[in-house]
């Protein structure tokens, strides 16, 4: 069984990828190509990722007890492409 850790690594890591697949391949598709089904195919699985990372985030703040600085780095990590990369690499990996 998944740990609450490793969950939270998981839509971190989806989350990353849908943003990245979101950012720089269905939205230059929409307006390059004018074909605007891969921005519906990937904005709804990408809104709920985002939200379960934040919901998250907030559950996971006391239990790592992160500064407030490192939780607005956390939450900001999740608008910055490549962003949850990090945060997995540096504050959730070695929590493990």
């Amino acid at each position: 069984m998944l740990s609450s850790l490793n969950t939270f690594r998981i839509i971190a890591l989806l989350e990353g990828v849908s943003y990245i697949l979101l950012l720089f391949i269905a939205t230059p598709i929409k307006y390059l190509l004018d074909e605007p089904q891969y921005v519906k195919l990937l904005g709804m699985p990408h809104g709920v990722l985002f939200i379960a990372y934040v919901a998250l985030a907030f559950l996971f703040k006391k239990e790592f007890s992160w500064t407030n600085k490192e939780f607005f780095i956390v939450l900001i990590a999740s608008i910055i492409p490549f962003g949850t990369f990090y945060i997995d690499k540096k504050y959730l990996k070695p929590a493990k």
